[in-house]
């Protein structure tokens, strides 16, 4: 027997509970009726109407011509079908998610999950078709898994590193995303059919992980079946290729792209550029620039500096002049970090000239002096010996109100002793302390290192003591924990200038000391001088010690140079050093973050035969290498194992198994592990919040509540603001919302937390999942109940999820609340306020409150005085936004894009073209160069205003400057175009979008395909609804709308019909357009009665008719 259960209720989004009934019913046609109550979402049903039918098939035919709605169907237990009454179309992803988790049987999940597939519009979101993959997983249904991938694929739903890790081990494959290029062949096999979208994705996904490798075989498998990767993708793949100094690939990613057609842009030669010349490839990469002009793509600042800066380090000054004089004859003129680049290459050549013309080319351009480069010319002039100008240098730049740096007097202070000016250098160095500048080492080496060369030992004893009594000891220990603080801090520049010193001293780095410039070296990415610097040790006979090599092998390893580490490694033998325990750690360090669990076992195997046994550090590399590979019950093994080798496990050992067995929900063990940890170690705060979200994840709430008790009695010290954030921020990964907030609640109300920060995480969760009311409910909860004081940042993203979703009054009482509780305001909580009133065309507002912003203190800042401009433009009134632009300029603020594209943008729309273009010139003039946003304005107020060829100058300019369109560039000027009625055009720029890499959209193939209509071009706008389709993308109303209208225009009055026929197949309703174009087709073609069957058949379907309908309508 089957049941129908007819409710008006949403099942979708809650569970059904209902007693199953043990009557069996009349097989009658008519329904029986029973009352009773369905606990359904929180709501009762009082009256249910049960029917009894035969078949499923009499069911479809029930539910279509008497039900008269598309319901989903459900076949749960005792052969009921639940249907809800409501079109599918309103449901949410979180409903359809819901109903899914509420679901045990795989069978009606899938039935349910296939039955909202089939709705007009898409629902189903990642989430839910990861769940769903998730749960055929469980089952073993590859099958079924299949139809969810390709479900995914044909909506365009987004797929995440857990969609792929899921079908993953669904195949049965370990080892994550880097076993990726295994797993595709059994995904093949198994019939995963992956398009061009879904190998372009999973290619980024590859990449992000760090497996460059993969990424690669990845893209050739794509390649070898016919689809073509992005602009995007070889980009992506060039930048990856390029860390690993691997030039080779990066050159053959850029011959291969261009064999398939795709341009490369001036992105793509830039990193072509950057990449030769970090390899010392400098005419290879000159050769990118020329083979750049000669293929059209301007090169943009960016791209001249960077081969400016590989110019410079190889020595190629001429040539790097002969760069920036092209640079500045073109269209892109160079910016600060252009000139400062060539500031200090030429200054570290002594070529003072040179410096000074480039000093008076910048200022002409507009980059005022700073003192970073009064400092580079100051110590240009020192290195020439130049003091006098040197110092009127110095005073220059104070008369323009700009103060000196340390590193400006150290620069005067080593420019006097190399003149032999002790005496004026004393006097400056003692005058610092009175300047506000505090001296630093370098200063006092800067004497020592110029008396020790004079002889004068005891000037250089005097300045050692004066050194001691300042707490900095001038020797190599000294120099090396010095240098050890500036490695740890990533100072290379200062480091640099200390290691040079301590040589210029006489003093001799040892093995620690180029350890500390090595380590110094990698934290500022610069790998290569780190490993010349073991060079230049063995040259002036200081032996490395395996101490240096580790940070090498550690240093590669962290820049994804694994097979240069693994180099050094075999290289110590012929260095004659044994491998420590820290190489091997260093090693296996690597070896887990490439992901290579298997060889990370091999290595350590092969430890204790070459006589290195391991450490708590080794065994605890190795427990995560298990953890990870999903091999927990491995982990468990070795924690017993450790104390068979005398090594202990600590917190952080404790801490990995109590992660692994977490996530694999065992909370048994967990808790076990736990206090056994406690006899005989202290937990840390890392313990708890490793340890607590899964807790907490299961329901546990007591048990999370009891750790926390006992934890605070022992580190109360430790319960820092930090702690209560990090615990509730992983508490919110992991666990579901309701039990987050009863664990909160719990802790607030027992008084074990009085922290802020335990409720920022649940309400900013809330924010971010755009549920402002439950947001706001629990913000008043916590405030009212608890007392708590929120902090700057929960009002902040409180306030403007409130205002996103149309909850002014509350948005605006939270906000008063806000000031009354004490807490102030900042810049950023204005600009959400004063932008609400800005869109809300409140002008008076909104200059009241710009003036309470300031009478509290607050400062403006560039975004508050844009959206002042904005919202003057929005109420029309661009003559006063214009004026206050003006007062704004005159009072020091530094306009944006953002300021001109709401001006340019007012103009145009009255179509003031004359002042659109008067003030771009100004905006240029300013030194604001425009962006894409700012021409795809003009090129949409120009286009509109009929201007088409100003608009395609604007375009074309923008080409010619390096600015690369975007599509809403090129869709903008398409419209235009067709508008005008140059579709030929249109048609041009539009194959131009799909050969720059961009993809078009739904819109942009809309006015193409409107456009060619328009025109008589219906044969081409029919083939470009073909290619729209096979791109992935769907047609919606308007495109079949314009078609139908077309269609009729051009008497092709069975075509029309057809398409309105697929229209309806599609899921459409069609609307007044739809029906006005059918009406008027008929009436012209003399079929007034068929005419007139169509207008009813609109009156029926419920579309009411306007004015147009019956002009259209046959008299």
């Amino acid at each position: 027997m089957a049941v129908i259960i007819l409710s008006s209720s949403r099942i979708c989004c809650s569970s059904f509970i209902c007693s199953y009934a043990t009557e069996t019913l009349p097989s009658a046609s008519k329904p029986c009726v029973l009352s009773y109550n369905v606990p359904l979402g929180g709501k009762k049903i009082r009256t249910s109407r049960l029917f009894s039918f035969g078949s499923r098939s009499k069911w479809k035919n029930i539910t279509k011509n008497q039900m008269g709605f598309c319901g989903f169907v459900m076949k749960c237990s005792y052969d009921a079908v639940i249907v809800n009454k409501k079109p599918k179309k309103c449901m949410s992803s979180e409903e359809v998610l819901g109903v899914l988790k509420s679901l045990s049987d795989p069978t009606e999940s899938f039935s349910f999950f296939k039955s909202v597939a089939e709705f007009p519009s898409v629902i189903h979101n990642t989430e839910t078709c990861n769940y769903m993959l998730e749960q055929l997983r469980g089952h073993k249904r590859i099958n079924d898994m299949v139809m969810v991938f390709d479900l995914m694929q044909k909506h365009i739903i987004y797929r995440n590193l857990n969609t792929y890790l899921t079908i993953f081990r669904g195949l049965h494959i370990r080892g994550g995303i880097q076993e990726v290029v295994f797993a595709l062949e059994k995904m093949r096999k198994a019939g995963f059919v992956l398009n061009a979208y879904s190998y372009k994705g999973l290619i980024h996904l590859v990449l992000k992980a760090g497996f460059c490798r993969e990424a690669l075989e990845i893209y050739k498998r794509m390649v070898l079946e016919g689809l073509k990767p992005s602009l995007k993708t070889y980009s992506a793949l060039m930048v990856a290729c390029g860390k690993r100094r691997d030039t080779e690939t990066v050159m053959r990613l850029l011959e291969e792209m261009e064999s398939l057609g795709l341009r490369p842009n001036v992105y793509t030669f830039t990193i072509c550029i950057r990449v030769l010349g970090r390899a010392g490839k400098i005419n290879e990469a000159y050769s990118i620039l020329k083979r750049m002009n000669e293929e059209g793509c301007a090169p943009d600042v960016v791209t001249y500096t960077v081969l400016i800066d590989a110019l410079c380090d190889a020595g190629k000054l001429d040539v790097a002049k002969e760069v920036f004089t092209k640079m500045k004859s073109g269209s892109q003129k160079p910016d600060r970090v252009t000139y400062i680049t060539l500031l200090e290459k030429f200054t570290d050549h002594r070529d003072l000239d040179s410096v000074r013309e480039f000093l008076n080319r910048m200022e002409a351009d507009g980059y005022i002096g700073d003192v970073v480069t009064f400092t580079i010319l100051i110590d240009a002039l020192c290195k020439v010996g130049k003091l006098d100008e040197a110092f009127a240098t110095l005073e220059s730049m104070k008369e323009k109100g700009i103060s000196p740096n340390l590193h400006t007097y150290n620069t005067l202070i080593c420019g006097l002793l190399r003149e032999n000016r002790s005496d004026e250098a004393f006097e400056l160095f003692d005058s610092l302390e009175s300047l506000g500048v505090q001296h630093t080492a370098f200063t006092y080496i800067l004497f020592i290192d110029y008396y020790g060369k004079l002889g004068q030992t005891d000037k250089a004893l005097e300045i050692f003591e004066m050194m001691k009594a300042h707490g900095i000891a001038p020797n190599v220990v000294a120099f090396n924990a010095f240098l050890y603080g500036l490695a740890e801090l990533g100072k290379l520049k200062e480091a640099r200038d200390i290691f040079d010193g301590m040589k210029r001293s006489g003093l001799v780095p040892d093995s620690i000391t180029y350890n500390m410039m090595i380590k110094c070296f990698g934290n500022a990415d610069k790998v290569d001088e780190a490993v010349q610097l073991l060079y230049e040790m063995t040259e002036i006979g200081c032996d490395p010690d395996v101490i240096v090599v580790n940070s090498l092998i550690d240093m590669l390893y962290k820049a994804d140079r694994a097979d240069e580490a693994w180099a050094m490694f075999c290289r110590m033998k012929d260095m004659r050093l044994n491998p420590s325990i820290v190489t091997y750690n260093t090693l296996l360090a690597g070896l887990k973050k490439e992901g290579k669990y298997q060889e990370a076992f091999h290595l350590f195997e092969s430890m204790t035969a070459r006589g290195c046994p391991p450490n708590t550090i080794t065994f605890n590399t190795l427990l995560d290498c298990y953890c990870k590979n999903n091999e927990v019950d491995s982990a468990v093994k070795m924690f017993y194992e450790m104390t068979e080798v005398k090594c202990y496990p600590d917190v952080f050992t404790y801490n990995t198994v109590i992660s692994g067995l977490t996530k694999e929900n065992r909370f048994r063990e967990t808790f076990w592990f736990y206090h056994q940890m406690k006899k005989v170690l202290y937990p840390d705060c890392v313990s708890l919040c490793t340890l607590l979200p899964g807790i907490v994840k299961d329901g546990l709430i007591e048990d999370a509540y009891q750790i926390v008790k006992d934890f605070s009695y022992q580190a109360r010290n430790l319960l820092d603001r930090s702690f209560w954030e990090n615990l509730m921020e992983g508490t919110m990964r992991e666990a579901e919302l309701p039990f987050c907030i009863l664990f909160m609640e719990k802790l607030l109300s027992d008084g074990y937390c009085k922290n802020e920060l335990i409720v920022a995480s649940p309400i900013k969760f809330l924010c971010k999942q755009k549920k402002p009311l439950d947001a706001y409910g629990l913000f008043s909860k916590v405030t009212k109940s608890f007392g708590i004081l929120p902090t700057l940042e929960v009002y902040y993203a409180l306030i403007d999820v409130l205002l996103e979703f149309h909850h002014k009054e509350l948005a605006w009482k939270l906000f008063m609340d806000m000031k009354s509780s004490g807490c102030a305001p900042d810049v950023s909580t204005y600009n959400l306020l004063l932008d609400d009133l800005a869109k809300s065309g409140m002008v008076n507002e909104l200059f009241e409150l710009y003036k309470e912003m300031r009478h509290r203190g607050c400062s403006p800042d560039t975004i508050t005085h844009n959206i002042l401009i904005s919202g003057l433009v929005r109420a029309g009134d661009i003559d006063k936004a214009i004026d206050f632009y003006y007062d704004l300029v005159s009072g020091g603020f530094s306009p944006t894009p953002c300021t001109y594209g709401p001006l340019l943008d007012g103009l145009l729309k009255l179509e003031k073209l004359d002042g659109a273009k008067m003030l771009f010139k100004e905006m240029i003039d300013y030194g604001c160069q425009p962006n894409c946003a700012i021409y795809n304005i003009l090129i949409n107020g120009f286009g509109k205003a009929g201007d088409v060829e100003n608009a395609c100058s604007y375009f074309n300019r923008m080409l010619k400057e390096g600015i690369r369109p975007d599509l809403k560039s090129y869709t903008i000027l398409v419209d235009c175009l067709c508008m005008a009625g140059n579709v030929e055009d249109a048609m041009h720029y539009f194959e131009e979008l799909k050969s720059a890499g961009l993809d078009p959209d739904l819109v942009s193939y809309n006015l193409m395909i409107n456009g060619l209509g328009r025109s008589g071009k219906i044969h081409e706008a029919l083939t470009l609804l073909s290619e729209m389709r096979s791109r992935g993308i769907s047609p919606n109303l308007y495109t079949f709308n314009t078609l139908i209208l077309n269609l009729v225009i051009l008497g092709m009055l069975e075509e029309a019909g057809k398409m309105y026929e697929e229209l309806q197949v599609a899921g459409f309703e069609p609307n007044v357009f739809t029906y006005n174009a059918l009406i008027r087709g008929y009436s012209i073609s003399g079929d007034p009665d068929r005419g007139y069957e169509i207008f009813e058949k609109m009156m029926v379907g419920g579309c009411s008719p306007n004015s147009g309908t019956f002009a259209q309508l046959p008299n």
